[in-house]
């Protein structure tokens, strides 16, 4: 149940979609929790994103027809992915 791909059009898409900056003001760890009730939800939603393989038109699509608490936890996860991407690249 992860994302894959091309984490730069995943995260294009949900700043187009305006999830990036509420995301970042939010209590992650009550994102989590809720999204820890509905994991069919989640895996749902990331089958439908790789799916997209980095189409950026219709990851809009797809991201606007999701409910709202998944297209956030979409953008923690993503927003997570590329902190430990950035982590990875510092120590080397």
């Amino acid at each position: 149940m992860f994302l894959q791909g091309d984490l730069q059009a995943v995260f294009d898409a949900l700043y187009t979609v305006g999830a990036i900056d509420p995301i970042l003001k939010m209590d992650w760890e009550e994102v989590t929790s809720d999204m820890a009730k509905h994991p069919q939800l989640v895996k749902q939603a990331m089958d439908i994103i790789n799916a997209c393989a980095g189409n950026k038109v219709l990851l809009v699509q797809q991201l606007h027809m999701m409910d709202t608490r998944v297209v956030n936890y979409i953008a923690m996860e993503v927003a997570r992915e590329f902190v430990e991407f950035q982590d990875r690249n510092c120590l080397h």
